[in-house]
């Protein structure tokens, strides 16, 4: 293996809630793991739902400088903040999306790689901004700020967000990629993904698709998952991620720290 993609929350480290509390980080172990494998010749990349910030920010706790997978693939990064690849959703369907919102009198978040802007604020906007590094912006209809975004998401519920989905993929089909959080519904551009953020990423590092493990836990990470040679998640995984995975490694972070150690072992013996 020459390539390791990472998903960040509910991987390397634990999800975190809206409670406000301060964000948890790579454990030390994770930490060892990674330059263990960096040493043994494996590249590392972050691939998260994160923006920029938020995810340069774990990259500099690994010391890592490789390409950053942000947005669920809506845009690659740099380890300096240079944009190396954006797909942005196109902009009438974004502003469907946006009256449809609306009409159900549901907050919704409208977003490119460098802002983050929510019709009120809510628990859910108030987390995805604190994770990403960024300071959410509020205004009442995010659209009328004029520019075209990555991504639009609804905030709903668990109850609410089935319905919401079967009404977006009606309405646009594949001119959509969606993304089915608990509470948020996010719909992007069709090659908007983890997968395909990746295969870029390893092209670009000249590793082939079966020399690449992936390792992931969410509906964002099943693309990525899919498209490796090897595809891992954990236990606690939603439907998504498991149906993609080749395999399930363990419970949590200190299960994923121990298959980085030993594959970082493997690679030193050849």
């Amino acid at each position: 293996m020459k390539l390791v993609a990472l998903d960040i929350d509910g991987t390397i480290v634990p999800k975190e809630s809206a409670d406000g509390r301060g964000l948890p980080l790579p454990s030390g172990r994770t930490r060892r793991a990674i330059r263990a494998l960096r040493r043994a010749g494996v590249a590392v990349v972050l691939a998260t739902g994160r923006m920029y910030g938020g995810t340069a920010a774990v990259a500099r706790v690994l010391g890592l400088d490789t390409p950053l997978i942000c947005q669920q693939g809506c845009a690659i990064h740099d380890a300096d903040g240079r944009l190396r690849h954006v797909y942005r959703i196109d902009a009438a369907i974004a502003r469907d999306i946006a009256a449809f919102a609306r009409s159900l009198g549901l907050p919704y978040e409208w977003f490119d790689p460098y802002r983050y802007v929510v019709s009120r604020p809510t628990p859910e906007s108030a987390l995805y901004a604190r994770l990403s590094g960024v300071t959410p912006e509020y205004h009442p209809t995010p659209e009328a700020l004029e520019f075209v975004p990555t991504g639009v998401g609804i905030i709903s519920s668990s109850s609410e967000a089935p319905a919401i989905h079967r009404h977006l993929q009606a309405l646009h089909g594949d001119a959509l990629h969606l993304l089915d959080f608990p509470s948020v519904t996010v719909a992007v551009a069709p090659e908007a993904n983890k997968g395909h953020a990746l295969a870029l990423v390893a092209a670009d590092l000249g590793v082939d698709r079966q020399e690449v493990v992936a390792i992931g836990d969410n509906v964002n990470d099943a693309p990525m998952l899919a498209w490796a040679g090897l595809g891992l998640t954990l236990a606690h995984a939603d439907r998504y991620a498991r149906d993609a995975a080749d395999d399930v490694i363990g419970e949590g972070e200190e299960d994923v720290a121990r298959f980085l150690e030993s594959l970082a072992r493997q690679q030193r013996t050849r």
